[in-house]
């Protein structure tokens, strides 16, 4: 009887030492892989590294910056993107992989262009890494043909250093027989095509308005056009050099109830 009563109770014992040891490697799991622990993202672009920092280590978040670009819209050192994305839920002590805006732009030599027609004007440009900025219209006897190069309001000698992206103005001539345009469709384009279609066709860029899914300068990026004022118009009835206004999103079904 008495063997019999030390086995039961050594049964019961090793069935105790088991489940103890069960309940144990189920609790060491969850906390190391912190089962229903998840973290969500915050959203730190347009953060300086200071305050994405101070952001982070309240999140319990790791920051990596990764890449740079330079966009000359943006501040400088500032957070342009982030991987993962706001809203994403992450493990406690992740890692953030960080985008920022490079805080030494590069510059190149400004080119002369004088003289070159607006198209040509726009590829020089273009391979220096520069912009066509806004379109000065003045009376001469050859329409789009580039008579000044300016920079913030003064005209930029060539060879000058002059950062990337930067928007190079010009005055253009506009003879009497060639004074007007037409007005070409940009709805459903980036905000960069829509303008390069608007300068291909003697037009400024007018007054830009985000509607509200617009919430970061990435989103900006991503955002196309829904509305433009004035509408597109086959006739050449616009003087060169109109200010087009563009409505931009990032909700694709605004621009199908728009059209």
């Amino acid at each position: 009887m008495k063997k019999e009563n030390w086995i039961v109770k050594n049964l019961l014992l090793g069935a105790v030492a088991v489940t103890a040891i069960l309940l144990l490697a189920i609790i060491t799991l969850k906390v190391i892989t912190r089962h229903n622990q998840e973290l969500e993202v915050p959203e730190f672009s347009g953060m300086t590294m200071e305050q994405a920092s101070e952001v982070a280590k309240q999140s319990h978040l790791r920051l990596e910056v990764t890449d740079s670009v330079f966009l000359p819209r943006m501040g400088r050192g500032e957070i342009f993107r982030q991987n993962p994305q706001s809203g994403s839920m992450v493990k406690k002590n992740r890692r953030i992989l960080l985008t920022i805006n490079s805080l030494q732009p590069k510059k190149v030599n400004m080119p002369s262009i004088t003289g070159y027609s607006l198209r040509q004007a726009k590829a020089e440009l273009s391979a220096r890494q520069l912009n066509v900025g806004r379109l000065f219209y003045v009376e001469d006897m050859a329409t789009n043909n580039v008579l000044a190069q300016l920079y913030k309001g003064s005209e930029i000698a060539s060879g000058t250093l002059i950062e990337t992206e930067s928007e190079i103005d010009l005055r253009l001539g506009m003879s009497p027989d060639n004074m007007y345009t037409s007005i070409p469709l940009v709805t459903g384009f980036s905000l960069v095509t829509a303008k390069d279609i608007l300068t291909d066709n003697s037009l400024n860029l007018g007054k830009l308005t985000y509607d509200n899914t617009v919430k970061t300068y990435s989103d900006s990026l991503s955002s196309f056009v829904i509305k433009q004022n004035p509408l597109p118009s086959e006739a050449s009835a616009y003087p060169l050099g109109t200010r087009v206004e563009l409505v931009l999103s990032t909700d694709r079904s605004k621009l199908e109830r728009a059209n």
